[in-house]
């Protein structure tokens, strides 16, 4: 997937955060956008998002994760930063086949922060190295 792709999806990120802020709701041309662009797995993150699964973890030096809780209970450490996700969707679609710009725990991630619809949850910097190193949750 190219740049242009990329920057379309941030475009509609932008558009995603304009409208929600304002009306609470998606419009049905932005949702067939996302749907366009990001394919089955908007709908599958976008129900993520509307489950409250997304949980946006900070540490005092700057370091900033996601943790999005999947379908299946397990919990992913979603990086935006650097784009990845340790989930077997993100590595069979988006980086072995390069058939998707995201799985939908990442996309999951950046709907919810668009939305303004993420929990924060501060933690100190040897939690948030626990969190990194695949050890704990944050709040654990």
């Amino acid at each position: 997937m190219g740049s242009c792709l990329l920057s379309v999806a941030e475009q509609l990120f932008k558009d995603l955060q304009r409208t929600y802020t304002q009306t609470k709701q998606i419009p049905d041309d932005l949702l067939i956008a996302l749907r366009f662009v990001f394919g089955p797995c908007a709908l599958q993150a976008l129900d993520l998002v509307e489950k409250h699964s997304v949980k946006c973890v900070t540490s005092p030096s700057g370091r900033t994760v996601f943790q999005v809780l999947g379908g299946s209970g397990r919990l992913y450490t979603c990086y935006s930063s650097c784009h990845y996700c340790p989930c077997p969707a993100f590595s069979f679609s988006v980086l072995r086949r390069t058939e998707s710009l995201m799985c939908k725990h990442l996309l999951a991630a950046c709907l919810s922060q668009a939305m303004g619809l993420c929990q924060q949850e501060q933690v100190s910097d040897q939690q948030m190295t626990h969190v990194l190193s695949g050890q704990t949750e944050a709040n654990t």
